[in-house]
């Protein structure tokens, strides 16, 4: 529907001859806002936006319900059925039996199965478990309408623990569209959610790289209509005799299917010039698929290596381990032929991804934990990929499997210095690549200050607010990796500044638990720095990651120790910070009006206009809050031309929102509306939906006060529409019931 939406809106234009600039100029949308329709990324356009253009493009009636048909602006957005299956393994070779055995019980457990049928692959690492478990998902994805789901459960992994099931479940319920805000704190309570999810529909649930029953336990659905795809290198008995799964057991390839892999790999005709050799490679390589793919790859790196040769070389030494039934000791040995074939510049890099933190790796990163620069680092990271010892995904990222990674970090022995000096470099790269992204989400927030970028480090810039969404987005688990490796290596102050360049990304799409983890590690690590700066920073952060998520008590605590920490150092810029947070704990009582004055007072004088412009705001608010309507008008008067003066978006939007509430309290209604309308636009400008839905919400009560029934039904559906995508349930019941009172009878 997105890229519908956004070739109509192109052709459109292009026929009005106008320019992105100049259709922005003529309907009021900013021109970020056009470009992402017309690219696809604002994939839930705003119905007022789409309004607004069909107005500035002059369309005909029947041109005007194309494009708002293709945006389905007017209904709530369709939460896409999840396809988390990675890409199906090509070539995939032989397998018969194990497809013959999973079809036949599904097809027999899809007849009268009261239970969710389970399938629990065993198997040897390296042996072709997952290989199995994609190609059949995807051989048979046409049984499951309603969705795949994907997890790698790291049960093996050698940087890591096992993935704990609470994580599985949270990344299931993000795929499954369930927004960040509806998510319960409780580990049970979301495991109910993601039951309550999935029941009655028929979904495909694959569990990669299972540790244990117990990891798996807790992800089966309640259900009978799901089926689970389990593999692991434990026999996972506890799931065969307590929830009945179908057992399979993975073994290696037979002689004819590892044959048949090489002659997909190399071609029929490099096979046919050397079947002694490739008969001494299948035997050599003991039927493991990983450990074929492994010197096929080494083959297409050097077409002029014959493969007599790399038969020799393989025997070398492998031919012992590779007999053993101990996958242990079978694949270090086969990856050793690959190792001992890379130049020593390949083999510190593929040394260093090993160290790399976070699940995947980006080019831009690679090249600076490498500290060859983004043209050496790409020329390095093929010839690994083309040896099989990394992997690149549609999205151009790297990812090195669990067993290639240990068997990395242990034959390559690191420097002390060089891996320190790679570690360095790569978490300079996240944080400064970071701040860089966070300044341009909120360029008035009070900076910090970054030690500088180590040497061979080159951090990036994102070029826009799109563009820094999308960075964080790509990488949110690295930079949540990369504090743990902070932290492992005592660089403190980059754990607290990781959390720092978090802040306004993790708000802006609600990752409410991760925002509290960085900062609770955050507070721990400034205290291990003489920094009473840094301390108070992050205290004061805690506190408010403690307030978002309603523990007031905890969030108390956390603001004391900020500002009892400012007022020992007699600083009265944090004194302020401190105050005006606390203030959000009391959102309408007086306590909250003493705190805003108070931060009030002490930012006058201190030359830092907006967070002056920020108290007086809050002052406003809160005094509004209580009835004081013409205090409260007159400081956020002032507040907004503090905004306006330093063009202040933000800013502005949360002081017309003030206002608006001011005036439509004093009974001057038609005020209200233009203030409230002004608040909608600013924030939509800013993509700022979770405030924009509050400011609908509000809307509505003068357009109700002067008997514009129906312009208050619209902004109230709109602001529900906003409240369920956000998962507010008890704001979507409050809207309702204002529907309700205006003679609505469908909730829709």
């Amino acid at each position: 529907m997105g890229d519908h939406f956004g070739a109509a809106i192109r052709r459109f234009r292009l026929r009005a001859g106008l320019t992105q600039e100049a259709l922005a100029e003529r309907s009021g949308v900013s021109v970020s806002t056009i470009r992402g329709m017309e690219t696809g990324k604002r994939s839930n356009p705003q119905l007022a936006s789409v309004r607004q253009l069909t107005a500035a493009l002059d369309l005909r009636p029947t041109e005007q319900e194309e494009l708002l048909a293709a945006a389905g602006a007017a209904e709530p957005s369709v939460i896409p059925v999840p396809r988390q299956l990675p890409a199906p393994p090509v070539p995939f070779v032989g397998r018969d039996h194990e497809l013959e055995r999973l079809d036949a019980a599904l097809t027999s457990g899809s007849g009268g199965a009261t239970t969710v049928v389970i399938f629990a692959l065993a198997g040897a690492g390296g042996v072709g478990k997952s290989w199995l478990a994609l190609h059949w998902a995807h051989r048979n994805a046409h049984r499951f309408p309603d969705g795949q789901l994907f997890v790698d459960l790291r049960g093996f992994s050698p940087d890591s623990d096992p993935m704990d099931p609470s994580v599985a479940i949270r990344g299931f319920l993000d795929a499954l569209g369930v927004e960040p805000s509806r998510i319960p704190v409780a580990p049970h309570a979301q495991t109910a959610l993601f039951r309550s999810l999935v029941a009655d529909k028929r979904m495909l649930l694959v569990l990669d790289n299972a540790a244990d029953t117990a990891q798996v336990t807790p992800l089966l659905p309640g259900g009978d209509t799901c089926t689970v795809l389990v593999s692991s290198r434990n026999r996972l008995s506890g799931l065969i005799t307590g929830h009945g799964a179908h057992h399979l057991s993975v073994g290696i390839l037979t002689d004819a299917e590892a044959r048949g892999l090489l002659t997909a790999r190399l071609g029929t005709a490099r096979v046919d010039a050397e079947t002694a050799a490739v008969d001494e490679l299948v035997g050599l390589c003991g039927g493991f698929p990983l450990a074929l793919s492994i010197i096929a790859g080494r083959a297409h790196t050097d077409p002029h290596l014959s493969l007599a040769d790399l038969a020799d070389e393989l025997r070398e030494d492998a031919l012992d381990v590779l007999d053993d039934a101990d996958p242990a000791a079978s694949l270090p040995a086969v990856l050793s032929s690959s190792h001992r074939a890379l130049g020593d510049e390949e083999a510190e890099v593929f040394a260093l991804l090993a160290i790399a933190p976070g699940p995947d790796i980006g080019l831009a990163a690679a090249g600076s934990l490498t500290g060859l620069g983004r043209n050496r680092t790409r020329v390095q990271l093929r010839r690994l990929e083309q040896a099989s010892l990394i992997g690149q995904d549609a999205a151009g990222r790297y990812r090195m499997h669990d067993l290639i990674r240990r068997y990395a970090t242990t034959v390559h022995n690191l420097a002390d210095g060089t891996r320190k000096a790679a570690l360095r470099r790569v978490l300079d790269f996240y944080t400064h690549s970071a701040y860089a992204a966070d300044r341009l989400l909120d360029s008035h927030r009070e900076p910090i200050e970054l030690t500088p970028q180590a040497p061979g480090c080159h951090a990036q810039t994102p070029t826009d607010i799109p563009a820094a969404m999308d960075w964080f987005d790509a990488e949110h688990h690295n930079l949540l990796a990369a504090q743990g490796a902070a932290v492992a290596l005592a660089s403190h102050r980059t754990a607290w500044q990781l959390a720092w360049t978090l802040y306004n990304f993790h708000y802006r799409r609600g990752h409410r638990h991760d925002q509290l983890a960085v900062w609770q590690i955050a507070v721990d690590s400034a205290g291990r720095l003489a920094d009473p700066g840094a301390q108070i920073i992050t205290y004061r952060l805690l506190g408010r990651a403690h307030v978002v998520l309603g523990h007031h008590e905890k969030a108390i605590e956390a603001l004391d120790q900020a500002l009892a920490l400012s007022e020992r150092q007699n600083d009265r810029a944090l004194q302020a910070q401190a105050h005006y947070t606390l203030a959000s704990i009391w959102p309408d009582g007086h306590r909250a009006l003493e705190h805003a004055r108070r931060a009030l007072d002490l930012y006058q004088g201190l030359d830092q206009p907006i967070a002056e412009a920020n108290a007086l705001n809050a002052v406003g608010w809160y005094a509004a809050r209580l009835g004081h309507y013409d205090t409260g008008r007159e400081h956020c008067r002032a507040a907004l031309t503090l905004y306006l003066h330093h063009n202040d978006v933000n800013g502005q939007a949360q002081t017309l929102d003030s206002l608006g509430y001011i005036e439509h309290h004093s009974g001057r209604h038609q005020q209200a509306i233009e203030h409230y309308r002004q608040a909608i636009d600013l924030y939509r400008d800013l993509d700022n939906t979770y405030e924009a839905a509050d400011t609908l919400d509000r809307l509505g009560h003068p357009h109700a006060a002067l008997g514009e029934h129906d312009q208050a039904r619209a902004v109230w559906r709109e602001a529900r529409v906003l409240y369920r995508r956000q998962g507010r349930a008890q704001e979507v019941e409050h809207v309702q019931r204002l529907l309700d009172g205006l003679g609505e009878t469908g909730h829709e």
